[in-house]
């Protein structure tokens, strides 16, 4: 799986400030949507919603149409982020995907990928991104 080098970004609290994992999750998603629109990335949807739950992100790479998984960690004490998309959830993302293409009436025949993106906050301001093109 080719992995996109970590990196570090601005606008983010530091780990040592309590944070609920609501907010944590949109901090980190928005890490993630910053570092899709640096690669070129076109983001389609953020938190699209059907009765079989939430796909974080959407996007357009190329003609590509990627499925991003986001997920974010405080620390790496439990595992990182993108070991906790076990194959239940990737069964559910599958699923997800296919009620969207429907919705949007995107044919079958375009090419589409699972893309995992890990956040972990480092500190002030700081936090590394882990890219897993091709997760599954």
């Amino acid at each position: 799986m080719p992995m996109v080098r970590p990196e570090q970004g601005r606008n983010v609290r530091p780990p040592s400030v309590r944070i609920d994992r609501k907010t944590l999750g949109a901090l980190g998603e928005e890490a993630a949507v910053r570092h899709l629109l640096l690669r070129g990335f076109r983001i389609m949807e953020r938190n699209w919603r059907c009765r079989l739950g939430e796909l974080d992100l959407v996007a357009m790479d190329g003609e590509q149409l990627v499925f991003v998984e986001v997920r974010t960690r405080a620390s790496d004490a439990f595992g990182t982020g993108a070991e906790s998309v076990d194959e239940r959830k990737r069964l559910k993302l599958r699923q997800l995907a296919q009620a969207y293409m429907r919705e949007k009436q995107w044919t079958l025949d375009l090419s589409v990928r699972f893309d995992v993106v890990s956040v972990r906050l480092l500190g002030p301001d700081r936090y590394e991104i882990d890219h897993i093109v091709h997760a599954f």
